[in-house]
Order: C-alpha cells, then structure tokens, then sequence
C-alpha cells in the first residue's frame, strides 16, 4: 500500500511538470481580439475586479449571451490580482487549473478502475493532447477548464460516494434505499459541484447521463434491479441539467442569429459530419484552427457515410458490452457530452470547435487505452511494444501541443494561422482584418473584411466591420451602408445598434439614432456608453426645441 501511495504520487508529480512545462510558453501571450475584449478587457464589471456589485451583476445577469457567474467571477479575480495590462497572470491561472483537471482525471480513473497506468496514460493524453491548446490557452476559454475542474471534483465526489454505498444499499427503492444517498455527504457534494460547473460553463450539463454510464462500468452498480434506485438518485442532477438548459435557451436568443439562416436538416448533417471530424482530430490533430465556419453545403454521400460509420461503431461497442463495458462507455461519453455544442441548436458560426472536445475527448481516450491494453496478452513483446507506441504518442502530443501553443502568441498569429489552413473562412477573415484595423493598417483590414463579406454577405459582423473600417479610408455613406446591412442582419445586437445610432447623430439624423440607441439599451440595459449618447441626443434635442 506504501509503495502504491508512493507510485500515486510520483505519477502527479509527473503530470503535473510535464503539463507546466508545455504550457509555459503561453504566459507570454496576449490577449486577442476574439470574445477576450467583452469578457475581460472591455467588460467594466469584471476588470475592475472583484467588488460587491461585480458579484451581484455575475450572479443577476447574462452577458455576451451567457449566464455562468463562477466563471465571471473568476476573471474578476484576475483582474484583481494582475489587472488587464498583464495577460500572462491569466493565462498562468488557467494552465493551473488544466494541471489540476489532469491529476483529478488521473486520481478518478485510478480511484475507480485500480489501473494506475492505463489512468495515467488517459490523464497524460489529456494534459498534453493538442486539440485541448484552445481552452487552456485563450483567456476567454476559463469557463472550459473552470467547469471541468468541478466536474472531475463531482465525479470524484459521487465514487466515493457509489464505493460506499455499494453492498450496502437495498436493491428496492422505497424509504431505506432513499435514504442511503440522502445521507451521504459525498453524493450533496457532488450535486454542490455539478452546480458549480453549470455556474462555470453550461455544457457541463450532461454530467447525470455520465453517473449512469460510470455507474454501469467502472463502478458495477448497474443490474435490473438497481435501475430504478440509479435513477432517483439522479433526480436532483437531472433537476439542475433542466434548469441550465432553460437558463442557457433562454440567455443565448440574441446570439443564435444563424440558426433561422440554418434549416434543421442542414444542422443535422453537420452534426454527423461535426462527430466524425471530432474523431478524426483526436486521432490526427492537424490543421486545427480557432473557428471552423460552416460550409455552404455538404455532400449527401459524406452524410450518408458518417451516420452510417458513427451507427455501425454505436452497434460494435453496444455487442460488446458484456466483454468489454469500457468501448460503449468511453464512446458514448465521447458522444453525449458533446450534444450541447454539437450544433442542433446554432449559436455563432462555427460548425465545430477544438474547445468542445476538452471533456468529450476522454471517452474516446479511455475507449482507445483500455481497449489496446486489453487486446495484448501479458507476453513481454506485445507489453513493450505497447509502451513503446504509447511513449510514441504521447512525444507526438507534446510535440504538435507546443506547435499549436506557438500560434497562440497573439491575434494576428491565431487569426493567420486559421485562416491559412481553413477554406473560405470568412469569420478567420473578418477576425484578421479586426486585428490589422485595431493596428492601424485599415487599407490592409479592408482587403480582408471586403474577402469576408464576399465569402458570406449574411454575416453580420463582416459587415459591421468593414463599415466602421471604412470610416476610417472611404466615403461615409458607403460605411453606413454596411453597418445598416449588419444590423439589419442581428438586430439583437446592441453594439451594433448603438454604433449605427452614434453614426446616425453624428450625420444629424436625431430621430433615426435615438431610435437604435434605445433599442441598444432595450437589448442590453447595463450599456453605458449608450445612455450616455442617449443624453447628448436628449440635450441635442432640447436645444433644438428651444431655438426659436
């Protein structure tokens, strides 16, 4: 047991230095000019760190379409201990937080399964794969490793919980049986941090449907009998999922412009061809990139492929469960967790992200480490030979995660990168030309903010953004045009609307720029850049009215 405890301890160490090692480089990066502005940079509530009112505004209000207070308060934090001129002491903060979510994979999958290395391979694969580079490395991306953070505490939590129960529960499900999880501290816990994910980032939702799947393998807890014991205990996770989902639904109808743009069918081809790329990335992570748009279509014979090759590997895995429980457990990990993001109900342009594989991935690593293992016998050569693969891998990991960390250097890095091994990306071009605008370049931005509308006239931001560029090189009537298009596009977009409303006053149409000033604070009530054009209109107004 000492030698053991000591083995436990020695392989954290390991994880642990080899995951700040790799991510060193990423403190020195800045922030970029993607969602880091709204949520940190330009976000008053938040950079100027953690105040009273900051909490009550995290804990009250959605923002930028999201509702996890934990994550905003966590960035107030930041705030408060580097400010905003120093985006390295972020950075630092969530490599942390991706060490730590490493060594409690590690703990859990030991803790549960007793297999110290197959759990420290799947905990490295984790730590150091490079589709993972994207939540650890865009400050943005706190909520991916916040809410895996309380999610690895909250499985760790519930096998405690399920270790102690086991034997000793009713199979029944009256008053005894009730009262075996009520009284458990380890099961309040774990529903406590379940919240706290939700808090952190929604997507953590699906956690109840992972209970069972671990209920069935590692934990052995599943048999007919105990089904419906397994299901009430989950009530109260299931009652939290529900509510997280009505809250994010309802917090995300302002940033879902693409979705009445997107027919179901269009949605639902994307979504199988999105879990086969998924696939594809985990197994061979090249050309990765910040945003992948949707394409205009998709081949119906690529379609068809897909769903036959995801429903041909669920029938493989669901025959062997007897043998081998860890394949359709580890699968259907990999593919329940990502039906929040996977795209059946749009939010953005994107058509798949690195950063929703960061916990989906490790159903597919524990499919993929359990199910090689087990296919070798204990001879000496097939033993080597897997530890010689696996060390193989795992230098690969390391490799292309330090590549990919090398693009993370700033926005114009990101945003080249991704345009480079993307085709007609539109959203990569707008982002370019955003940050080449931001340097001073506008005749360069406009080049690559006249590509992206081309690319995809209906994209709102393009549009926006090569208006007010053009602000800056070219006939003002031509940039109101645009900005006109663009909020005619998303009108639910306050800074549109307040943008198009300053333009509007500044070119003396009162009337018209109160109109959407207005509807900018109707959208958004805590915009007080509005109100306070909303009073030099209101002033404007008067004096007019007082000329005789």
């Amino acid at each position: 047991m000492p030698e053991r405890k000591q083995l436990t301890a020695a392989i954290c160490l390991a994880l642990a230095v080899g995951t700040l090692a790799v991510y060193f480089p990423a403190l020195s990066d800045t922030f970029i000019n993607y969602d880091d502005p709204d949520y940190i940079i330009g976000n008053t509530h938040v950079n100027g760190g953690v105040t009273w009112s900051g909490i009550v505004w995290a804990l009250r209000n959605s923002y930028a379409a999201n509702w996890h207070p934990l994550t905003w308060i966590s960035h107030m934090m930041d705030c408060q201990l580097f400010g905003i001129h120093n985006p390295g002491g972020h950075h630092l903060v969530s490599v942390l937080f991706h060490t730590a979510n490493t060594i409690l994979l590690f703990l859990l999958l030991n803790m549960m399964t007793g297999a110290v290395w197959r759990s420290a391979f799947v905990a490295a694969l984790f730590a150091w794969h490079p589709l993972h580079v994207e939540s650890v490395a865009w400050a943005s991306e706190r909520k991916d490793v916040l809410s895996a953070f309380f999610w690895m505490l909250a499985l760790i939590c519930y096998a405690k919980y399920s270790a102690n129960d086991r034997g000793k529960a009713p199979p029944s499900i009256g008053f005894s049986s009730l009262l075996a999880f009520c009284s458990s501290p380890c099961y309040w816990l774990a529903l406590l941090l379940f919240a706290c994910g939700l808090m952190s980032k929604p997507m953590v939702v699906t956690l109840p449907l992972v209970l069972l799947l671990l209920d069935f393998w590692p934990l052995q807890r599943f048999n007919l009998s105990m089904v419906p014991r397994l299901v009430i205990e989950k009530i109260p996770f299931f009652a939290l999922m529900f509510a997280s989902c009505a809250i994010t639904l309802a917090v995300q109808q302002n940033a879902r412009w693409s979705s009445a743009s997107l027919p179901f069918s269009f949605r639902l081809a994307n979504t199988l061809m999105s879990y086969v790329r998924y696939v594809s990335k985990i197994f061979l992570p090249k050309d990765l990139a910040l945003i992948y748009p949707y394409p205009h279509s998709w081949p119906l014979t690529g379609v068809i492929a897909a769903a036959v090759v995801l429903a041909l590997l669920s029938l493989i895995f669901l025959l062997q469960v007897k043998r081998f429980p860890y394949l359709a457990v580890g699968w259907f990990w990999f593919l329940g967790t990502l039906v929040p993001v996977i795209g059946l109900i749009q939010v953005g342009v994107q058509a798949m992200a690195d950063r929703y594989t960061y916990l989906p991935s490790v159903g597919v690593f524990i499919l993929v480490t359990w199910g090689v293992t087990d296919l070798l016998d204990s001879s000496y050569r097939k033993t080597s030979i897997c530890v010689l693969a696996g060390g193989a891998a795992l230098i690969m990991c390391l490799v292309l995660t330090s590549l990919q960390l090398s693009y993370w250097k700033n926005s114009l890095t990101i945003f080249l990168h991704t345009y480079e091994v993307t085709t007609d990306n539109y959203a990569a071009a707008d982002c370019l030309g955003k940050t080449l605008h931001n340097l001073g370049k506008y005749n360069e931005a406009n080049q690559f903010f006249e590509k992206a509308v081309s690319l995809e006239p209906d994209y709102p931001m393009a549009q926006f953004d090569l208006g007010m560029n053009l602000l800056n090189t070219a006939d003002s009537a031509d940039a109101s045009n645009h900005i006109a298009t663009a909020v005619r596009l998303w009108p639910a977009n306050p800074t549109m609307q307040y943008d198009y409303g300053v333009l509007l006053w500044q070119h003396k149409n009162f009337k018209d720029s109160l109109t959407h000033i207005n509807t900018a604070l109707a959208i958004n009530p805590d915009f007080p850049e509005a109100r306070e054009w909303l009073k030099k209109i209101e002033t404007n107004s008067a004096a007019n009215r007082s000329t005789p």
